[in-house]
């Protein structure tokens, strides 16, 4: 058995007994002790119990993939250790955690993405972890991803990025280069074995490795390795470098300038096109699929490839009653080979435990992992949600033709630097599929975009109306200037889409209550 964990449940059994007794009384004991020390002993022995059930136990949230294999060990801790593990399978943990901790009703711990760090940690809701020796049975990465400010804030159990995947059939090599990638894929082209030699799947994350290999990036780093959120790298020499390759695959027909995720998916898997940069999430539907494939790392420009990179972990509520409890589960429990390799077992996701990491059977997932040895960890500061919209919007304009790389990099660039230093703040906007089509923004979702901001009236609320063809839209909440800060249905930060259609041409009036975040939709 494991002494820190014993002795931390073996304290808090002790402390229960200790009020128990001391707030106990009985009708059979009703004299007081006023100076006289001497008390009366039973006349019996008193009757032998059994131990009493734990009372003790910890809480976890954890999504739909997590909490089936949590609830599995629920019974084999509390029979080593006498302690309940409640786990709850939780939707949008990061947006409830908010609401629930501060009210004291949030779990001892929560499973997470490494990126919730900035949000959580600046209001104060997570607690340092301690791994101690343990640390050594971790990857680097996985730990670097939960290091904010100079200090471990999760337990990491699982890593996860892109990598590149290639038709076997037609590609026996995978290219080194990206200049490989072209003349491989402009020859099947030629032969007329497929119809583009690449598909993007987005243009931001999923297009990153590209951009990466050119010497692009998103946040550069201070003399201690932190983002630097002033040094902003969307209009960087490697960036334009990247929409300028791009843009001249487009218009050589090499490249698709369709981005959308799941057409790409289809022409690998349909053997359209030969490359494919995708995530560990697509290996069920390619498998499915039956394309013959394989995966290795990203080609290189001026330098290799590198794709972002996630860490899923253990993440311990700073205002739990049982922050060393909770702390104990995991690093004796938890971070345990076996407990690893279910976790690893749960979903395809490179284990962030070395010694499962070493022993992976999976020649996919361990393909993966060396796909993500350079990999750049997903930036976890407060900025990174003013860098989405405009940074896409920039790639966009460029694949659809409709600017230079340098041009519409340089105008998203400029854009994050003002949202980074406040020049939107304040803004009410509700972007969506409905505001191109509204003649108000140059494009869609776009949630810097001052055509569609809406005007606080006398009543304390947010209007705006705008004409609009008929059609079925999406819309959502979005405040200064940045997804940073946006609400769904319900108002629920992060939640889903509001939906509204237009038989006819006509009109939209939104109104935004900032005290419920509710958005009403009134069309006509």
């Amino acid at each position: 058995m494991k002494k820190k964990l014993w002795l931390i449940v073996s304290l808090m059994l002790l402390v229960s007994l200790v009020l128990t007794a001391c707030g106990g009384s009985s009708s059979n004991n009703t004299s007081s002790n006023t100076g006289n020390d001497t008390v009366a002993q039973p006349t019996t022995a008193p009757a032998a119990t059994t131990a009493p059930a734990s009372t003790t136990s910890i809480t976890i949230w954890a999504d739909d993939t997590r909490a089936p294999i949590l609830a599995e060990l629920a019974t084999a801790f509390e029979a080593a250790y006498n302690v309940r593990l409640v786990v709850e399978q939780v939707a949008d943990i990061r947006d409830q955690f908010v609401i629930a901790a501060p009210a004291g009703e949030g779990p001892d711990i929560l499973l997470g993405a490494h990126d919730w760090l900035g949000q959580l940690v600046a209001s104060g809701l997570l607690e340092p972890i301690d791994l101690g020796d343990k640390a050594d049975d971790f990857t680097e990465v996985s730990l670097l991803g939960f290091t904010y400010a100079g200090e471990l804030y999760g337990m990491p159990y699982a890593t996860e990025n892109m990598a590149f995947f290639y038709n076997t059939s037609m590609v026996p090599t995978p290219p080194q280069t990206w200049d490989e990638v072209v003349a491989i894929g402009t020859a099947l082209q030629e032969a007329g074995t497929v119809t583009y030699g690449l598909a993007l799947t987005g243009t931001t994350y999923d297009a990153f490795p590209l951009q990466t290999a050119f010497g692009g990036y998103v946040f550069g780093r201070d003399a201690n390795g932190n983002y630097n959120p002033n040094d902003i790298g969307i209009d960087s020499p490697g960036m334009i470098a990247a929409g300028d390759w791009i843009s001249e695959q487009i218009a050589s027909g090499f490249l698709s300038n369709n981005v959308d995720w799941d057409t790409a998916h289809t022409l690998f898997e349909t053997g359209q096109v030969p490359f494919l940069m995708a995530g560990p999430w697509a290996l069920d539907r390619i498998r499915t699929s039956g394309v013959p494939y394989a995966i290795t790392n990203f080609p290189t420009a001026t330098q290799p490839g590198q794709p972002f990179a996630g860490v899923q972990g253990f993440m311990v509520n700073a205002l739990s009653k049982n922050v060393l409890l909770a702390e104990a589960f995991l690093t004796e429990f938890v971070a345990t080979e076996d407990v690893m390799v279910k976790l690893y077992q749960s979903g395809n996701r490179p284990s962030a435990f070395k010694s499962v990491l070493e022993a992976t059977a999976d020649a996919d997932l361990a393909a993966f992992g060396e796909a993500g040895e350079n990999a750049v960890l997903m930036p976890a500061i407060p900025e990174m949600g003013a860098v989405w919209a405009s940074w896409g919007d920039g790639f966009t304009l460029i694949i659809q033709g409709q600017q230079t790389a340098s041009e519409a990099l340089t105008v998203a660039a400029n854009q994050i630097r003002d949202l980074v230093a406040g020049a939107l703040a304040g803004m009410v906007n509700v972007p969506g599929s409905w505001q191109a089509a509204s003649g108000a923004c140059p494009g869609d979702w776009s949630p810097d975009c001052e055509g569609s901001a809406l005007t606080l009236g006398d009543d304390g609320l947010y209007t705006g109306t705008f004409t609009l063809p008929a059609g079925d839209y999406e819309a959502k909440v979005a405040l200064d200037g940045s997804w940073a800060i946006n609400y769904g249905v319900d108002g629920k930060q992060d939640g889903d889409n509001y939906q509204f259609s237009l038989t006819a041409d006509g009109s939209v009036t939104f109104t935004y209550d900032p005290a419920t975040y509710l958005l009403e939709i009134t069309v006509e």
